[in-house]
């Protein structure tokens, strides 16, 4: 779950939405596609993955709930960063997510392994889709 705030770019809400038709869905909205880059402390790598396998099932229901499909988070090793890809329904649901208390205590139960905002969230930077092949 990504923050509001980031590394002085725009945060979730600034991100540049982008639609996926998707033909596994038929007769819903098509869904945006949300990339974003965060990263792990050092020395904390396996921790963060342990936490994740598997994330609270309360989080994973606020996720769906809030129309998010298809997240992944992966790790580049050799310096840290974590690249998070979400599949959304909308900017809205996904913004929302933050005001959850689930979310709030997902977001305090990570910061010890990430860099984190004053709120607890975990510092974000946006990406910018360059190429994209359906």
């Amino acid at each position: 779950v990504v923050s509001t705030q980031s590394t002085g770019d725009a945060g979730i809400s600034g991100m540049l939405p982008t639609t996926l038709a998707n033909s596994a869905r038929p007769g819903s909205v098509p869904l945006i596609r949300k990339a974003f880059v965060m990263s792990v402390n050092e020395g904390a790598e396996v921790e963060y993955e342990r936490r994740h396998r598997p994330i609270w099932l309360e989080l994973e229901e606020t996720l769906r709930a809030h129309g998010v499909h298809n997240y992944s988070i992966h790790l580049l090793p050799e310096t840290r960063q974590l690249f998070g890809y979400a599949e959304i329904e909308c900017e809205e649901k996904w913004a929302a997510i933050a005001n959850t208390e689930i979310c709030q205590k997902w977001w305090a139960h990570m910061g010890d392994v990430m860099p984190s905002n004053a709120d607890n969230s975990p510092v974000t930077a946006e990406t910018r889709e360059v190429f994209y092949m359906p």
